[in-house]
């Protein structure tokens, strides 16, 4: 797919096969994480990738999304549940919309 033009000269790129399978393998982990648990995965997973930029697209995306998902429970006060990530319903939706589409 290749870039979608979502005005004002903004361009939004469709994340590749391996971006939504390493956001969605963190999304399944940290299903029932507190905010201190989130931390440590992120933690864990910025050590593993070692370098950032000369990391793979899939582990750029996995500390990206751990990221995000700690970011989120900072303020939240409970554990992380895919179903309350209002981020996650919405890419979620725009996937279905995009399938659906003529």
């Amino acid at each position: 797919m290749g870039e979608e033009s979502w005005g004002a000269g903004d361009a939004v790129r469709e994340p590749t096969a391996a971006e939504h399978a390493a956001r969605d393998r963190v999304r399944a982990r940290a299903e029932g994480m507190t905010h201190h648990e989130a931390a440590k995965a992120l933690d864990a997973a910025e050590e593993a990738a070692g370098d950032l930029d000369a990391a793979d697209e899939g582990t750029r995306a996995e500390v990206a999304e751990w990221r995000r998902i700690t970011d989120q429970l900072y303020d939240h006060g409970g554990p992380y549940t895919v179903d309350a990530d209002a981020f996650v319903q919405g890419e979620l939706t725009a996937r279905r919309n995009r399938q659906d589409a003529p």
